[in-house]
């Protein structure tokens, strides 16, 4: 059985435009069968997208697990001075997300990577709708592990719906980052935040 968070590039494309108007601008993102939420943009990300455009996300950015790719391409469009890194273990994904990109008229940074095999450097901010179908363990180790991908001061962001485990989330974010804020909440998605403090 496939899964969008798998390399499943033998299943058929069945292309298809997703056209998709945020803060007054419109985007077209291609999508294809395999990938997350092919249909259409799903509420969790629009709800992200409206907490995090009226954030600082200082100038480098990773958008993990990014699927077709409208955060980090929407992110872009709204910092255009922000470099934009945008990564998912789903070639397909990757792909999709390169096209996206050239779509839209923006320049992200897109590579394969199982969570952050293939990524170097520090970012000021991390976003991600985490694949909850991965598994718990899965999850946090993307937030476990965000912290050592982090400039000093830098953020992790997460969305991430109530019924799906947002409570304990927040309860494990804190574990590692000693802080984690309920920044937003919105048809029960939890919008969190947790800084990389200096006196850790």
């Amino acid at each position: 059985m496939t899964h969008y968070y798998t390399d499943n590039s033998d299943l058929d494309k069945n292309e298809k435009d997703i056209h998709f108007v945020f803060d007054s601008c419109a985007y077209t993102f291609t999508t294809y069968s395999g990938v997350f939420s092919k249909d259409k943009i799903d509420y969790g990300s629009f709800a992200f997208l409206k907490i995090l455009v009226n954030q600082d996300l200082g100038k480098r950015i990773l958008d993990l697990g990014c699927g077709y790719g409208p955060i980090g391409i929407i992110l872009k469009s709204k910092f255009h001075d922000s470099e934009i890194e945008m990564i998912d273990v789903n070639p397909r994904a990757v792909e999709l997300t390169g096209i996206n990109a050239s779509k839209n008229k923006v320049e992200v940074k897109n590579y394969v990577s199982d969570l952050y095999s293939n990524v170097s450097g520090k970012f000021d901010t991390i976003v991600t709708n985490p694949p909850i179908r991965t598994g718990k363990e899965n999850i946090y180790k993307i937030f476990s592990e965000a912290y050592n991908y982090l400039n000093d001061n830098g953020c992790l962001f997460v969305v991430i719906r109530k019924q799906q485990g947002a409570k304990s989330a927040v309860k494990k974010i804190e574990e590692i980052f000693d802080n984690c804020e309920i920044i937003a909440r919105d048809k029960g998605y939890f919008i969190l935040k947790a800084k990389k403090l200096l006196t850790k």
